[in-house]
């Protein structure tokens, strides 16, 4: 390379070379200055590291919603556990109950149906929590009093009201 008379080659590289320091100095200070923001991924990798780092984050803050909705709902069920035990065992015993009733007409109507005299008419049974209630004609007294009999012989009738009216005729 052909340099001017007046310069010398150790000047001009001097000056080169503090140039060269000067610009990459610059850069890396320039690098250093923005440290709160980090660059944009370019690359496929730097991207998918980006992708990654966000879906743990947002992992990390679903796992601490899911834990602190599962501590909650085990508070309401240790507050509200014995209620709605009560409650299934109110609800188990009425159901018993009302199959029990149904049970105890069922048989009673079964009863009078053998009886040559009753099984002709209409006797209505109601029963409810054991409590049996006889209502229609009966053709004499004695076959009121047997209507009434047959209820009382069926198991878990604890009470029978005889409403039965004898028949005219």
């Amino acid at each position: 390379m052909s340099f001017p008379h007046r310069f010398h080659r150790s000047a001009y590289a001097a000056r080169f070379l503090t140039a060269g320091v000067v610009l990459a100095g610059s850069t890396v200070m320039l690098a250093g200055c923005d440290k709160t923001q980090s660059p944009a991924p370019t690359t496929v990798g730097e991207k998918l590291d980006a992708a990654i780092d966000k879906t743990k984050a947002v992992a990390a803050d679903v796992k601490i919603e899911a834990s602190t909705a599962l501590s909650d709902a085990q508070k309401r069920v240790e507050q509200d556990g014995p209620k709605v035990q009560d409650r299934a065992q109110n609800a188990a015993t009425s159901a018993a109950k009302v199959i029990d009733d149904v049970a105890i007409t069922a048989q009673i109507s079964t009863g009078l149906a053998r009886d040559s005299e009753l099984s002709a008419l209409k006797i209505d049974v109601d029963t409810k929590n054991g409590a049996v209630i006889l209502r229609g004609p009966a053709p004499s007294e004695a076959a009121r009093e047997r209507a009434a009999s047959v209820a009382r012989g069926i198991s878990g009738v604890v009470s029978v009201d005889n409403k039965l009216v004898l028949k005219a005729g």
